[in-house]
């Protein structure tokens, strides 16, 4: 069976790497970004001139863009592309948005005929541009049947967690915890500088032991060799924060740890640092 037309929405560190594993799966794909400087890398795709024009070609249409308002305009701004796309089609947003947006787009979605899932992903550049990004999905059993074929070239699994809104909660679950962690790490790493401990020999005793997980092993290598070049921004980390601290509240829940981290992350933005790596929030946790 031949492969599905696919479109990607958004060109960023992760859509990026995103289409072109769909080129290389010999996939037919249109793009649409709103910087058209990163047309360049798409040699092989239909370099769409807006999101209505690139879903108009696709039986599947896929975004990946930095926030609800992004996310908002891609789909239902002038020429958005839910007004291009065809009746039973497959609309799926894969960026870390609130959930009452997700549930509001794919609504919206419904009354046009197609059908939807959020799927956002685990994993950040390397995992994009391998196909090893885990899909969180909420939607129905058919709608994940049809997405398969490009999850399978985009991701080394995909989770059904529920309904709509199910991979959007468990996506702002997931980094809201991962933004604690290196808030918490940060803070560490300058108590390790007050108080005039090695930070090598600390980190090592750290990332050795109980405190370890892969946020704080991936953090102390950055500190190590110095490089923060960003695999996921900084201030896309303080966004996905502020996302589950309202999403909590809607709930009559306060995340009160995700509040203190949102503060810290806050404060490296402040300090100039939000377009760096996550792991720079250990340069201003002070």
């Amino acid at each position: 069976m031949s492969n599905p037309s696919v479109t990607i929405l958004g060109l960023g560190i992760m859509g990026s790497g995103m289409a072109q594993r769909l080129l290389q799966a010999n996939f037919p794909l249109a793009v649409y970004n709103r910087n058209r400087d990163k047309y360049r890398a798409f040699s092989g795709a239909f370099l769409a001139s807006s999101p209505q024009e690139a879903a108009a070609r696709s039986q599947i249409i896929l975004s990946m863009v930095s926030d609800n308002g992004a996310s908002r305009d891609v789909w239902l701004g002038e020429n958005g592309a839910l007004s291009g796309a065809s009746k039973g089609s497959l609309l799926i947003e894969c960026s870390t948005l609130t959930v009452d947006w997700v549930q509001e787009l794919a609504t919206k979605a419904n009354a046009q005929g197609c059908e939807f899932i959020d799927a956002p992903v685990t994993g950040t550049k390397p995992h994009a541009a391998s196909g090893e990004l885990l899909f969180l999905v909420g939607g129905t059993a058919d709608a994940l049947a049809m997405a398969r074929p490009v999850f399978s070239v985009l991701g080394r699994d995909s989770i059904h967690l529920g309904p709509i809104g199910s991979g959007a909660l468990m996506k702002l679950i997931n980094n809201f915890v991962c933004g604690v962690q290196a808030a918490s790490f940060a803070e560490a790493v300058s108590l390790i500088k007050a108080g005039g401990l090695d930070l090598t020999k600390a980190t090592a005793i750290l990332t050795g032991g109980a405190p370890a997980s892969g946020i704080v092993k991936r953090i102390a290598d950055r500190i190590a060799a110095n490089d923060f070049e960003p695999n996921f921004a900084l201030r896309w980390m303080a966004k996905d924060l502020a996302y589950a601290v309202e999403t909590a509240a809607a709930r009559q829940l306060s995340l009160r740890t995700a509040g203190a981290a949102l503060s810290v992350f806050q404060q490296a933005i402040a300090e100039g640092h939000g377009d760096e790596d996550f792991s720079a929030v250990t340069k201003s946790a002070a």
